[in-house]
């Protein structure tokens, strides 16, 4: 039996709405405006209804979330945390592009 994978590529070049930030993550408005608030996701636009948020958005989206539900993580954790996995990542890149790893 063959099965049938369906997906959305993100990158930083899609911009999505706050309603279809929403669908993606399966959560509604008001859990992506605390997270705004928090710095979790940052939108471009002065009002929710003018947000648009980077591709990228949905998986910290969707990080911040598992960091909640599975180690009881409150927001501003989630996005300290989210920081500096980026950060991290970022550090690892450039260790590999000069000889590392």
């Amino acid at each position: 039996m063959t099965k049938l994978l369906t997906g959305i590529v993100l990158d930083d070049e899609l911009l999505l709405s706050l309603r279809e930030l929403c669908r993606l993550c399966g959560v509604n408005a008001e859990s992506i405006i605390a997270m705004v608030d928090e710095g979790v996701v940052e939108p471009q636009g002065a009002h929710p209804r003018e947000w648009r948020f980077r591709g990228m958005s949905v998986r910290r989206v969707q990080i911040a979330l598992q960091l909640q539900r599975d180690l009881r993580i409150n927001l501003p954790g989630a996005a300290l945390v989210l920081d500096l996995l980026e950060e991290l990542e970022e550090l690892r890149r450039l260790y590999r592009q000069r000889g590392g790893i």
